[in-house]
């Protein structure tokens, strides 16, 4: 799925574990009106449109999986501006660090890193058991345990539920992959500050990743930070207006 304008700066969407790009819902072309720039959509190895390949179990294996789609895109200029999400955001920060002439600027949104916050923050453990159980759930129960978990208020939508259900029959997420990518986010290291713009979102109600994360990312790269006050760790679900909003400000100074 792909808007393109002109020459200017595309802006990739990233998304976070087990998801794909359709799960980006309405916040997708909400962001598309306010924005001139080409939006670009891509999945990485084992989720989505590539959920046939296995995922690698390391954050940089699964960024190279998105920028080598990303090279070979004709709306790609040379520079990107990342949007992303959780995992993603892993993969945009990495990314960032290892082609900093490539990244015009990255927003990590409920995202998260070592050794800036302590596992039991990066996954709150109270969900342990949960998200252990989600592996050997059949796909139906496991989409709507996935909702709430994640968000605040989506869940409560029957529509949301069996429209993910049926993605998840689409393009089926392999319980190998999922744990892979857990691996990886468990094991990704920050090492450095990108020299690009930073925007940092966090959900105040954010029930999977404490917010204590996003302060924390925010304090060491001395970046902007927005926090939601009610939404959950979606908040691209829960309030996708707010987020397109926030997320239009900033690009809108840079471009």
């Amino acid at each position: 799925m792909v808007s393109v304008t002109g020459s200017l700066t595309p802006v990739l969407l990233l998304r976070g574990l087990t998801r794909e790009q359709r799960h980006w819902g309405q916040f997708s072309p909400m962001l598309a009106e306010k924005l001139p720039n080409p939006l670009l959509f891509l999945d990485f190895a084992g989720s989505g449109e590539l959920y046939q390949q296995r995922s690698p179990s390391t954050i940089n294996a699964l960024r190279q999986s998105i920028r080598s789609q990303l090279l070979a895109h004709p709306a790609f200029n040379g520079k990107v501006h990342l949007v992303a999400l959780s995992l993603g955001g892993m993969l945009a920060a990495d990314w960032a660090l290892a082609f900093p002439a490539e990244v015009a600027s990255v927003t990590l949104i409920n995202s998260s890193a070592r050794p800036l916050a302590p596992f039991y923050q990066r996954l709150r453990w109270q969900n342990y058991p949960a998200l252990a159980r989600l592996l050997w759930l059949p796909a139906s129960a496991r989409e709507q345990r996935i909702l709430q978990l994640t968000t605040a208020q989506a869940h409560q939508n029957p529509q949301l539920v069996c429209q993910w259900q049926r993605w998840q029959q689409q393009r089926p997420v392999s319980a190998a992959n999922a744990l892979r990518q857990l691996i990886a986010a468990s094991r990704f290291r920050l090492s450095a500050k990108p020299d690009c713009q930073v925007l940092i979102i966090s959900s105040q109600d954010d029930k999977l990743v404490s917010p204590n994360c996003s302060v924390a990312l925010a304090n060491y790269l001395k970046a902007i930070h927005r926090q939601h006050s009610w939404a959950g760790h979606d908040i691209a679900l829960d309030d996708p207006r707010w987020l397109a909003e926030q997320i239009s400000q900033f690009l809108g100074q840079l471009c």
